[in-house]
């Protein structure tokens, strides 16, 4: 039986990152019509119950109705050492990442962390996402098995490492390949999963590595490629050393086939010039990750640059370099960040990141991202009087956004009354 959910809805009819508020339209008393699975309809709650009388009504009152977040960066093997004490990244991969990847070897462990790391992504509205997995395949069949029991649309690979990694997790060239195509070929489009190649990043694969992996790509050219660029100042001093001849970091990838329109780049902080035109020449997507960039001290995302270049961009909590679960959290970070860089972003252009902003980076914008007729029905109910603090902050908006901002800055897992995958109710 078809359902109509009734509540303050926000519908996309531009790209809200360029356009701010004017791409968004608010209907405060709207409502959808979720049937088999999608969402058949979205208009005012009256014209709805009227064209569709037989539908079971839901009514969310003054809750907001919104696409689930869409996170497009996240390591779930790093679950467990999130909000890790005091390190920056080549430390924090040494301390705490590849001790604990160590241990997704045991497929039991690897079951229970992904199960974890979803039911937490579930609680703070986040129904897709793009997730790491560690050099073991049975890491990706933990993840991919969870996602699917839930129905999710959501992508991930194995991460690939032949060097400069402890023994126990370094795969090689030729396994990196072979483990990523069996991988591929059984996971990649059933349901609604996806995967994706993953060298973890270049100083962490020597350029056999690299190529092997781009030749996979070429093969595999609908997928999706991730990996990192950029993120701090002593990395890129590192990756200058290991390939010497190479243009920029970025011509670390590009040399080896692994730069191309479905490429995700995380955290692209420090950007040569060449590497932003090239990124933005072949429509790659760099996934700002702000909670990450400020708890190790990566630096800031360069936001006026960015916006003026028109590149592709998704938010991305990095679990567990990122400090929170919560894209409501890493929308404030990303704003806080905006401020820093005197690039102010408005509540419209922050959901739109959160939202269709990381579903269009991960190729899925027609399908996750925004409520409209034809889309998968995952979306959230979010209250926007959570607590005390946001609802008498709330009670003085004089529009939409203002009501919004509140929750963008102070809000967690309490303002998520509800989330819903492929129209199933799962928290």
């Amino acid at each position: 039986m078809a359902e109509l959910h009734l509540g303050q809805v926000l519908e996309y009819r531009g790209d809200a990152l360029v356009e701010g508020p004017e791409a968004v339209t608010h209907r405060r008393r709207g409502g959808m019509l979720i049937d088999g699975g999608m969402i058949a309809a979205v208009g005012e709650a009256d014209d709805l119950r009227d064209a569709h009388p037989q539908a079971e009504i839901i009514d969310h009152g003054d809750h907001l109705l919104s696409p689930g977040f869409v996170d497009a960066h996240v390591h779930y093997p790093q679950t467990a050492i999130v909000a890790s004490w005091g390190k920056r990244l080549i430390d924090w991969l040494n301390t705490y990442t590849f001790p604990e990847e160590i241990s997704f070897a045991d497929p039991a462990h690897a079951e229970e962390i992904a199960t974890r790391y979803l039911d937490l992504a579930l609680m703070n509205g986040t129904t897709s996402m793009c997730s790491y997995c560690t050099i073991h395949p049975a890491s990706v069949e933990a993840f991919f098995t969870a996602a699917k029991t839930r129905g999710m649309r959501a992508a991930a690979g194995k991460t690939c490492m032949d060097r400069h990694a402890p023994e126990a997790l370094r795969d090689t060239p030729q396994s990196a390949y072979d483990d990523s195509r069996i991988l591929l070929q059984k996971w990649h489009g059933t349901g609604r999963l996806s995967y994706v190649i993953t060298p973890r990043f270049s100083p962490t694969s020597s350029a056999d590595q690299l190529c092997a992996l781009g030749a996979l790509w070429a093969e595999h050219p609908d997928c999706l490629m991730q990996t990192h660029l950029s993120e701090q100042v002593d990395e890129i001093a590192w990756v200058r050393e290991l390939y010497p001849t190479a243009r920029d970091y970025l011509d670390t990838y590009e040399t080896y086939g692994l730069l191309g329109e479905n490429a995700l780049y995380g955290h692209a902080i420090h950007l040569e010039p060449r590497e932003a035109d090239r990124i933005k020449e072949v429509g790659a997507a760099l996934i700002h990750c702000p909670t990450s960039n400020t708890f190790i001290g990566s630096g800031l995302f360069d936001w006026p640059t960015r916006l003026a270049e028109g590149q592709q961009i998704g938010l991305a909590t990095d679990t567990g370099g990122g400090s929170s679960f919560s894209m409501l959290r890493t929308m404030a970070a990303a704003y806080e960040i905006g401020q820093l860089t005197h690039q102010p972003l408005h509540p419209a252009q922050l959901w739109w990141l959160a939202t269709q902003g990381s579903a269009q980076s991960m190729r899925m914008g027609d399908k996750i991202g925004a409520l409209a007729p034809g889309m998968e029905a995952d979306f959230i109910a979010v209250d926007l009087a959570s607590t005390l603090a946001i609802s008498q902050r709330a009670a003085r908006a004089e529009d939409i956004w203002e009501a919004i901002f509140p929750t963008i800055m102070m809000g967690d897992d309490r303002a998520i009354a509800g989330t819903w995958v492929a129209g199933k109710r799962l928290h």
